[in-house]
């Protein structure tokens, strides 16, 4: 149940009929202060401005007429005309009691089921991934884990840079100077030295310049040996890649890049044209945005005057394939803020052609070192993926040795799960627009708001069931008994946890489920210490027996939507 969600329909319902309006939006909120109850009515205030009333006077029409059931304490009117609601412990009891024994954790299916098509990660062809890749790659594979639990239908897509100027210089550079050992030992790294080396040549020659753009016409036109060539740049940059989503935890329906829309390009042009929603100027072929002032200063070229085609036209062809053959509500595009304009630009186009789905830009900030700079290695190159991982890895173990002998053989892989988990939380628990430092000593504690803090808590759950002997232990379904506390507070954050689960998936967030983990396991903490669960006895034993399973659940539900693996023991 998403509690916070019925409160608020029921708080919009009430205030229409008390107060005579024929439309009012609750906004019903978690309480910032726990002194004063659990959620927050604030849809009063703007609607008193509108209407130029006293708020507190409507508030208190609105607490009078408010029907609850037995769900919370009577409202209390506060401020200027907030309304305070406090669930009742008795309504708590019996609503957790139910769901302690759901593997969802009481996170209902949507309304709706939708068909989504998330486009992330997108690296280029023969060129390493690096950290410029991270955010976008764990904030997709989030949304992707997310939406499918809930119940959506999710098309996760890597849209490949794949086609371009770039590969007549690598077709040329290869013939020239790949080193067959180099290319077996060390490929994607020797798929780099070839092009830069092409590049340096051809910038100082025009005649290779040109012999360059003659291989990439070849290649465009057909020819059997660049096409070959090319396919093998494509399969060493994949299989590369592979191994670093494994580790990861990453997986795509669709690896479909820019070369798989290439012919369509033609046909997109010429629709633009026909349709009015193009014209040509000074040679190019552009769209005009006239009709927004913002945009109205950025034409949108989709080819220019030498007839080439722009990543522009790409990304038209690519919204309208998805629409002839995923017929998506929705596409999400997991790309950095810096790409805001272009989306813009893009989403106003294929609304002209006539495209209804929901065109979403899921933008993030960007990665920084100590300095507060963009994050890079020592000698100002871009960080690579896998050396960061190894990283994580490397570090995650040291932390770890101390439990060696608590852990034998499983020691490799708990550390692996706890620095990579690290990682991937250190990123999602913020909020994605925002920028972050990459801090190792910080993602990799086990205090505070990191990932290992929240993975050895849910072993901690664990860990009770292995004492009492009974692993598959399972709740009843009986009330619980929250008497004491550290109880009562805990319920009420579990109890919260798929209000955020939503609220992160209607919004592209995942730092919110973040948040409402981080609530769950500081909460789990304090009744550990204070609540013994082995020695009570009774009813409260298995009270806070459910308690304990709830937590697991919840914990195990947010980290593996998150993409972190979770464990039994560190």
């Amino acid at each position: 149940m998403n509690i916070l969600q019925h409160l608020e329909e029921r708080a919009t319902k009430t205030i229409c009929t008390a107060l005579g309006v024929e439309e009012a939006y609750g906004d019903v909120r978690p309480a910032t202060d726990e002194r004063f109850g659990d959620y927050q009515i604030n849809g009063i205030l703007s609607l008193a401005k509108q209407l130029r009333q006293n708020p507190r006077d409507m508030a208190q029409q609105v607490a009078k007429a408010l029907e609850l059931g037995d769900m919370c304490e009577p409202p209390e009117v506060a401020g200027p005309g907030f309304i305070n609601l406090r669930l009742r412990t008795e309504w708590l009891e019996q609503y957790l009691g139910q769901v302690a024994a759901d593997t969802r954790a009481g996170i209902d299916p949507p309304e709706a089921v939708e068909r989504i098509v998330v486009d992330y990660s997108s690296p280029n062809v023969a060129k390493t991934m690096h950290v410029g890749h991270l955010r976008s790659t764990i904030i997709g594979n989030a949304l992707c884990r997310i939406l499918r639990f809930l119940g959506h239908h999710v098309i996760g897509d890597n849209h490949l840079g794949d086609w371009g100027t770039q590969f007549g210089l690598l077709i040329l550079g290869f013939r020239r100077f790949a080193d067959p050992s180099a290319l077996a030992q060390r490929p994607m790294e020797e798929l780099e030295r070839i092009y830069q080396q092409a590049v340096t040549l051809a910038d100082k020659d025009e005649a290779v310049a040109e012999e360059a753009r003659g291989e990439l016409f070849k290649l465009q036109s057909g020819d059997g040996e660049n096409r070959a060539l090319w396919e093998k740049f494509v399969r060493i940059t994949l299989e590369e890649n592979d191994k670093i989503y494994q580790r990861l935890g990453v997986h795509f329906d669709e690896v479909l890049g820019e070369s798989f829309y290439n012919d369509l390009l033609p046909g997109v042009v010429d629709r633009l044209l026909k349709s009015g929603i193009a014209r040509e100027s000074q040679g190019a072929i552009c769209v005009f945005f006239e009709d927004d002032p913002e945009l109205a200063d950025n034409p949108y070229i989709v080819q220019k005057s030498d007839g080439a085609f722009m990543y522009s036209t790409t990304d038209i062809a690519t919204i309208q394939y998805r629409h002839e053959h995923f017929r998506p509500h929705r596409i999400l595009y997991v790309v950095d803020s810096r790409q805001a304009l272009h989306f813009r630009q893009l989403f106003s186009v294929a609304r002209k052609m006539g495209y209804c789905m929901r065109l979403e830009h899921i933008g993030f900030g960007t990665i920084l070192g100590p300095d507060g700079r963009p994050i890079r290695t020592r000698e100002g190159k871009a960080v690579y993926l896998e050396n960061l991982l190894d990283e994580a890895d490397r570090r995650a173990a040291e932390i770890i040795r101390n439990r060696e002998d608590k852990l034998g053989g499983e020691t490799q892989r708990v550390a692996r799960a706890v620095g990579i988990g690290a990682v991937i939380y250190a990123d999602l628990s913020q909020n994605r627009l925002s920028d972050y430092r990459f801090d190792w000593d910080k993602m990799l504690s086990f205090d505070g708001n990191t990932g290992p803090y929240l993975q050895y808590a849910l072993v901690r759950t664990r860990s009770l069931f292995r004492k009492l002997g009974d692993e598959s232990w399972q709740p009843t379904g009986n009330p619980l008994r929250l008497e004491h506390a550290s109880e009562n507070t805990l319920a009420r954050e579990l109890a919260r946890f798929p209000e955020a689960f939503h609220r992160a998936a209607q919004t592209s967030f995942p730092h919110l489920i973040c948040d409402s983990l981080y609530r769950v396991a500081r909460r789990f903490s304090l009744f550990w210490r204070d609540c013994p669960v082995l020695t009570a006895e009774g009813p409260l034993r298995e009270s806070r027996l459910s308690l304990c399973r709830l937590t697991g659940n919840i914990l195990q539900t947010g980290l593996q939507s998150l993409g972190i693996d979770t464990l039994e023991r560190m």
